[in-house]
């Protein structure tokens, strides 16, 4: 039993009609109805009455039928999910960020997340980094945004940025003519 052949008494029972069905799965009329009846000879049962103007299902043929659209539908979503899964941008991103850079980065990142993936749901979680690194190995969060030195086993860390800090003093004070503090 196959999908095609699935498919083909559905479309059979719709049309009522061996020729329209064939059409409507874009068949041969003989392939068509060579099909239904391999279907037939390995379910052992009748799913169609055939007169010269008419074809109408059994009894049975109407259960087998209506299984049938089950399974055509079960395997369409089954596609689905492997279409998702090979789509990394169709579930939600959840990002961490701590407090202090959120306000700072989110209005950078989240247009340029937004332009490059418009469909991937983004989650934001700003919070502590101890917490965010809890969140990261238990899996609630996918990517955090922290301040270094972070170095914790399993965890890899890349750096996003750099920013240089200064000091600033009066031009009288000790630190004024210095090139690094102390």
């Amino acid at each position: 039993m196959t999908l095609n052949e699935l498919k083909f008494i559905v479309a059979l029972a719709k049309a009522r009609n061996f020729r329209k069905a064939a059409e409507m799965c874009f068949v041969s009329q003989p392939a068509l109805s060579l099909a239904v009846k391999k279907l037939e000879d390995e379910l052992g049962v009748l799913l169609f009455e055939r007169s010269r103007n008419d074809v109408t299902m059994t009894a049975v043929g109407e259960s087998v039928v209506e299984q049938a659209i089950r399974a055509i539908d079960e395997a369409n979503r089954v596609k689905e999910i492997a279409k998702q899964g090979n789509n990394q941008l169709a579930g939600a991103l959840k990002l961490g960020v701590i407090y202090s850079v959120g306000p700072y980065l989110l209005p950078e990142i989240i247009p340029i997340l937004r332009k490059s993936a418009p469909e991937m749901p983004l989650i934001v979680e700003e919070n502590l980094t101890s917490n965010l690194e809890m969140q990261l190995r238990n899996g609630v969060i996918d990517v955090a945004i922290i301040a270094l030195p972070f170095e914790i086993p399993g965890i890899k860390t890349l750096p996003l940025y750099e920013e240089e800090f200064v000091v600033v003093v009066p031009s009288d004070h000790d630190w004024a003519n210095l090139k690094v503090v102390p």
